[in-house]
Parts: C-alpha cells; structure tokens; sequence
C-alpha cells in the first residue's frame, strides 16, 4: 500500500477552496471514491487522517473544505461556529458548496465518478444528509453523530442516495424527537436508510481530541463499531 496525499485547490461559490485528497498508488484504474465533509472547525488534519484511512481501504477520498480556503477555527476560538452558521443561514449555498467539492473529487483522475458517496462528522453528518436530500450526485452517504435539521428547500422524492445513520443516544445536539423526526422523514422520502445508534454515546464519540466525560465526548466502543458499520456499508453500496 502506498497511499498518497495531495491538497487541492477548487473553485466553488464563495472560494477558491482547499481540500486534501488520498489514494493508494498501488491500485490501478478508477475507484470508488468518498467526500470527507468536516465538523465544525473544517477543513483539518483529522479529516485527512480519514480520507487517508479511506484511501486504506482502497478508495479515493478528498477531505473537503466547505468554509473556503485559508478559514478554518478552533475549538478554543469563541466565535468557532462562525463559517458554520453562515452556511445554517444558507442551507442552498451549503448545497452548492456540496457540489463543487463533490465534482473536484469525481474530476479526480484516480475516481469513478459513477461511484461517489460522502461521509461526514457533526456538521459534515448534517452535509451528507443533505446532498442526499438535494439529489447530488452520490450514490450513498454516511453520518457520524450529525445534525438531522431539514434545510428549507423542498428535498427530492425519492431520495436516491442510500444513507447510514451512526448516532450516539445520548446526543444533547440531536436529541430523540430529532432523531425520530429524521427516521420519519427519510421514510416519507422513500430513502434506503439505516439507524445505527450507540448506548452511552453523545456528541463527537469519534472525536479523539475530545477526551473526558459528558455527552460531548470521545466513546471508543461507539467509534470502533461506527467505522466498521461504514466499511460494512460501503461494501454492499459498491459491490
């Protein structure tokens, strides 16, 4: 295996932007290929760990950058939702931001773009859902502990994209009724979907950096069984 990164710089509504992709140069021919979509902070080196470990695994994989290039947060910052918000006040330029990143991966030479699918953490699990929702062009979509509030644009029906659901009960983001309302809607939108959701889990359970108690928090059992989940997914999406 030798897998290689590479950063790359895409246009988009509000850009330029600036992502990293990976791939294992040791496969030959175009493959499947999977958007890392970020948390809250964006763009950063954790998200191009899981590309790498994407790119492991045999896919081609871009940790995308939704914010735009150069804006990125931390948790210590007070105002660290700020690019965030700005796109929950505009869920259809997230949308779009969603499909420039996803066309600068399936313009990538190394992927299919016929077998596109997206995964995402916090935020990102609200971003996988909706590129489902908006009819992008993926053919499935995971989201680890993410936020399950509609956008306010009409979604489309059915919704194409089959979609994993990796939750931690004890999510004081999304909270049961949320999760219920989640399940209830993607049913309406005729989706293939599945809810995968993890006992003493909160918030962030695949977020090494947040170590500690609370429900905003670290859970190793809920991040092993989460990633295995994705792997089983993706297996039979691309079978």
């Amino acid at each position: 295996m030798a897998v290689v990164r590479r950063p790359l710089v895409y246009d988009g509504p509000g850009g330029p932007f600036e992502g990293v992709a990976a791939w294992d140069d040791a496969v030959e021919g175009p493959r499947p290929c999977l958007l890392v979509l970020p948390n809250v902070l964006g763009q950063k080196e954790a998200d191009n760990l899981k590309a790498d470990a994407l790119a492991g695994l045999g896919y081609v994989a871009l940790a995308a950058d939704l914010f735009g290039q150069g804006k990125r947060t931390t948790l210590q910052a007070e105002d660290r939702s700020r690019y965030m918000d700005e796109l929950n006040a505009d869920r259809a330029l997230l949308r779009d931001r969603l499909a420039a990143s996803l066309a600068a991966l399936t313009g990538l030479s190394q992927a299919d773009p016929d077998n596109a699918a997206a995964i995402g953490f916090c935020f990102g699990g609200k971003c996988v859902l909706d590129m489902a929702r908006a009819g992008l062009g993926i053919r499935g979509g995971v989201s680890f502990h993410g936020i399950y509030d509609r956008p306010d644009y009409a979604s489309v029906s059915p919704i194409a994209a089959k979609l994993l659901v990796c939750h931690g009960w004890n999510d004081p983001i999304a909270s049961p009724d949320a999760t219920v309302a989640l399940a209830n809607e993607l049913t309406k939108s005729g989706a293939d979907w599945q809810l995968h959701a993890y006992g003493h889990a909160g918030h962030a359970f695949t977020d090494v950096s947040r170590a500690g108690p609370g429900n905003i928090a670290y859970e190793p059992r809920a991040d092993r069984r989460s990633w295995q989940a994705m792997q089983d997914f993706l297996g039979e999406l691309f079978r």
